[in-house]
C-alpha cells in the first residue's frame, strides 16, 4: 500500500468517527424526532498540505503509515474540542424546548394545589389537593357524610388555599329524659357536651352515665332525671324537697317517710314524680267483713192452650238462694271508706219458679148471668176504672175482688192488673155460684 493512500484512508476514518458520537440525551417528555441532515465534513486538510493532494505530499511530510494515523487522531480531537455551528444547534434547541415546557407544566401545578386544613370530629390535619369544591375533597379522602353530620362550609362550597373544613357525625342516643323516652341525635363526642348540645339541664341530674364518658359513633343510651321539686303530704305535716328520684316510693323514702302495712300513695307508688306535684301519704287501716246475701230467683213461663187467657198456674214455687260474700273494710286517713267486694261463694242455688200461662180465648158468656147490667155493678163499686183499689189495699179492679176470690175464680196475681172483659167473665161466675152476695150495697144495681 503506498503513503498516499495510507494517508487517504486515515483522513476518511476521522470523517466517519465524527459522524458516529453518541447524540446527546434530551429530557423527558420532549419529542426529539428533528430530522436534521448530518452535516457534511470537508475533508481535512493539514498544514503544508494543498487542498486536493494527499497528506502525505504536504511540505516537509514524510510519507508512512505512523505519519497517516497520528494525523488523524490530531484531527479527531479538534473536532471534539471545536464542534461546528450546526452540530451546536442540535444540541441546544431539544434542551431550550424541555426547559420552556417544564415552567409552563409546574406554573399550572402550584396554581392548582391547595394547602387545607381538614378536621374529622376534632382531629386536624393539613393536606394538599387538587380539589375544587368541599364535597369533591370530601369524595378524595373517602368521608361520607349524612343528614345528622355536619360540615362547614357546606359540600358545595369552592375551596381556596388556607380554608379549614370541619366534619363532625353525627351520634344517635337513646335518651330517656324524665320518664320520657325518645332518640336523638348529636354531635357532641361526650356526655357533657351532648347535654349542653340538647339543652338538658344536668345540675344536680341524676345520670346513668358519667358525664365524661365519650360517645362513639354507634351511640350510647342515656337516663337522666332532673332535679325536681316535690310536695309530700303525711300525718298532718307537709314536706318540700329538691330530688331526682326515679319513683313517687324513692321520694317518700327520701322525705324520711316510712311506709307500712297497707299504706300507700295517691299516685301509684311506681310512678314518676313530677316538678311542682303534690302526694299524699294515706295511712290506711283494713278488715274484713263476711255477709251472707239472698239470691233472687228467675221465673220460667210456658204457654199453656187449655188454660184460658189470663190465667196462670204455677207449677213450681221459686225458692230464693244463699251466697256468702267477703267485703273489705278499710279506713284511710281515719276515714271509713265504701266496703269492697273481694270475693264470694254460693251456698245455696235459687230454685227457678215455674209458671203456666193460658193462651185459651175466654167464653164470650156465663149461663145464668149474662142478661144482667154489670156496668151499672161496675159504676157503683168502682166508678167503671179497671184499675181501680180501695183504700186498704185489699179489694181491686172493676168488680173490687180480694186476691182470694179472684185465684179462686182462676185468676192470676190480682184482678186490677187483669184485661176489663177478663174481670166481667170472673165477676159472671161469681155471681152464678154465690148471687148478688158479694157486693152488698151495690149488687141490686144487677137488675135494672
Amino acid at each position: 500500500m503506498s503513503t498516499s493512500q495510507g494517508s487517504h484512508r486515515a483522513g476518511r476514518r476521522a470523517v466517519d468517527l465524527s459522524v458516529h458520537e453518541q447524540p446527546t440525551q434530551a429530557a423527558p417528555l420532549v419529542d426529539l424526532s428533528v430530522h436534521e441532515q448530518p452535516t457534511q465534513v470537508a475533508p481535512l486538510v493539514l498544514p503544508g498540505q494543498i487542498p486536493g493532494r494527499p497528506a502525505d505530499q504536504a511540505a516537509g511530510q514524510v510519507p508512512g503509515r505512523a505519519a497517516g494515523r497520528a494525523g488523524a487522531r490530531r484531527a479527531a480531537r479538534r473536532r471534539k474540542a471545536r464542534p461546528g455551528p450546526a452540530e451546536g444547534l442540535r444540541r441546544i434547541v431539544p434542551q431550550a424546548l424541555v426547559v420552556a415546557f417544564l415552567a409552563g407544566g409546574t406554573s399550572a401545578f402550584v396554581a392548582n394545589d391547595k394547602a387545607i386544613r381538614l378536621s374529622v370530629d376534632g382531629v386536624p390535619r393539613t393536606l394538599h389537593t387538587f380539589a375544587d369544591d368541599v364535597e369533591e375533597l370530601l369524595a378524595d379522602e373517602g368521608l361520607v357524610v349524612g343528614s345528622h353530620d355536619i360540615v362547614a362550609p357546606g359540600p358545595g362550597e369552592d375551596l381556596a388555599s388556607g380554608d379549614e373544613v370541619v366534619v363532625r357525625y353525627g351520634r344517635p342516643v337513646a335518651l330517656t329524659l324524665d320518664g320520657q323516652r325518645r332518640q336523638v341525635w348529636t354531635t357532641a363526642r361526650t356526655v357533657d357536651g351532648a347535654l349542653r348540645q340538647l339543652g338538658v339541664r344536668a345540675e344536680g341530674a341524676y345520670l346513668s352515665v358519667s358525664r365524661s364518658a365519650p360517645i362513639s359513633r354507634g351511640g350510647l343510651a342515656l337516663d337522666v332525671r332532673t332535679e325536681r321539686t316535690v310536695t309530700l303530704l303525711a300525718d298532718g305535716r307537709a314536706r318540700t324537697l329538691r330530688t331526682n328520684a326515679a319513683t313517687v316510693r324513692e321520694a317518700v323514702e327520701e322525705a324520711g317517710i316510712a311506709l307500712s302495712g297497707q299504706d300507700t300513695t295517691s299516685v301509684p307508688p311506681s310512678s314518676f314524680p313530677r316538678d311542682g306535684q303534690t302526694i299524699t301519704v294515706m295511712r290506711i287501716t283494713g278488715t274484713k267483713e263476711v255477709r251472707e246475701e239472698p239470691i233472687p230467683y228467675a221465673v220460667e213461663r210456658t204457654r199453656d192452650p187449655d188454660l184460658f187467657a189470663g190465667t196462670e198456674v204455677v207449677e213450681q214455687q221459686g225458692v230464693r238462694g244463699v251466697r256468702r260474700v267477703t267485703y273489705a273494710l278499710r279506713t284511710v286517713n281515719g276515714v271509713r271508706q265504701k266496703p269492697k267486694r273481694i270475693g264470694e261463694e254460693i251456698v245455696r242455688e235459687p230454685v227457678t219458679r215455674k209458671v203456666k200461662v193460658g193462651t185459651r180465648p175466654l167464653p164470650s158468656s156465663v149461663t145464668g148471668a149474662d142478661g144482667l147490667d154489670w156496668g151499672a155493678l161496675a159504676a157503683c163499686e168502682s166508678g167503671g176504672r179497671p184499675n181501680a183499689v180501695d183504700p186498704s189495699g185489699t179489694y181491686g179492679g172493676l168488680y173490687q175482688f180480694d186476691p182470694g176470690t179472684w185465684r179462686s175464680l182462676g185468676g192470676s196475681g190480682t184482678a186490677q192488673n187483669a184485661p176489663a172483659s177478663e174481670q166481667t167473665y170472673r165477676a159472671k161466675k161469681l155471681y152464678v155460684q154465690r148471687g148478688a152476695s158479694p157486693w152488698p150495697h151495690c149488687g141490686r144495681r144487677l137488675y135494672r
